[in-house]
């Protein structure tokens, strides 16, 4: 059985959508535990749909608000439902934490509960884009780290391979975001970074494509867009904004006028299939890599659609061992992601 501690509590709609969102997601994986995190007097009893052999109730007497500092989710709330659901991975009770809570409180209890991986300076969040191959292109960093080094950069390449390793594709390429495709161009960070990323590809550690471009990220140019998390989360609000205008642009021809209506009818079957590749409730569930456990992270106005997608990413990383793959990974091209200005210590004499 593959345990996941969800925290029920966070997000916009809290219990409202992720209940329904759990017993669609046990209806799918009969092969799958739920630890339901939260207030028991919320959460019990359970739905309709929750068989109670298969969700257990773990109580948890706070509540992380959206809008709540870091300081005070990390520091005076210490038995909300995020990090009672996140302790349940470090106690290794779950495999692992899906929350749709506060991004920034969720990874600062993370890393703070789980810590990072050898190897590793800062955890980074990972997520799919739809691409114009009706595959996703997965993108890291997505605000977790506004100012990185080029070694940071390399450990995202990294940790992004073996996330994508995880789902079947056993050598995902990787492109660095630039302002284009040139290894000339570029800032300094940029530049350094590409030269670790060639390094790393010719001694087998990476599959590096080389420099990718804004527009690569929905052409699925390469499996892997790296890039620091400023950029990362502007490109996230971008897509999420773009899929959002092709749903109102094609309900707003529907209702035009009887013209555009019988054109829209005809063409429903295409139109359908279209806006659910852009879907973005689809490739809902990122993933904080670098951790000491699997952690996942929903959309915080995500409906039970879109929770339980997030469910189904976590139940995936767990069933096929994505933390171990890291680890493994990371292990490998350890030389290369150490700091640039490291100087190797000589061994003690015994």
């Amino acid at each position: 059985m593959i345990t996941i501690a969800v925290d029920c509590m966070g997000g916009d709609h809290g219990p409202g959508v992720t209940l329904p969102a759990c017993a669609a997601f046990l209806a799918s994986h009969p092969d799958a535990r739920l630890l339901l995190v939260g207030r028991p007097e919320v959460l019990q009893p359970l739905p309709a749909g929750l068989d109670p052999a298969r969700c257990t109730v773990v109580p948890a007497t706070e509540v992380v608000a959206m809008d709540d500092p870091v300081e005070v989710a990390l520091r005076r709330k210490k038995d909300s439902s995020m990090r009672v659901a996140i302790t349940q991975v470090k106690d290794g009770v779950a495999q692992a934490a899906v929350s749709a809570g506060n991004t920034g409180a969720l990874m600062a209890i993370a890393r703070y509960v789980l810590k990072t991986l050898d190897g590793i300076d800062r955890p980074a969040i990972a997520t799919q884009m739809p691409n114009a191959k009706g595959q996703a292109t997965t993108v890291l960093d997505l605000g977790a780290n506004v100012d990185c080094t080029a070694e940071h950069l390399l450990q995202f390449a990294v940790m992004g391979s073996a996330l994508v390793a995880a789902s079947g594709r056993q050598s995902p390429t990787v492109g660095l975001l630039n302002i284009g495709e040139e290894v000339i161009k570029g800032n300094d960070v940029i530049k350094q970074a590409g030269a670790l990323l060639r390094q790393a590809a010719e001694r087998g550690d990476l599959n590096f494509h080389g420099n990718v471009e804004g527009n690569d990220l929905f052409k699925g140019t390469t499996d892997i867009v790296v890039c620091d998390g400023f950029v990362g989360n502007v490109a996230l609000k971008a897509s999420e904004g773009l899929a959002s205008m092709i749903g109102g642009f094609i309900r707003e021809e529907f209702s035009r006028n009887l013209f555009t209506r019988l054109a829209a009818v005809v063409a429903w079957p295409v139109l359908r299939s279209f806006k659910r590749r852009v879907d973005h409730r689809r490739y809902n569930g990122a993933a904080l890599l670098g951790l000491r456990g699997l952690v996942f992270k929903s959309h915080g106005s995500a409906d039970a659609f879109a929770f339980e997608q997030a469910l189904v990413r976590a139940y995936d990383a767990a069933r096929n061992q994505l933390l171990e793959r890291v680890r493994a990974r990371i292990a490998r091209a350890a030389p290369l992601m150490a700091p640039a200005d490291a100087v190797a210590q000589p061994a003690p004499n015994p």
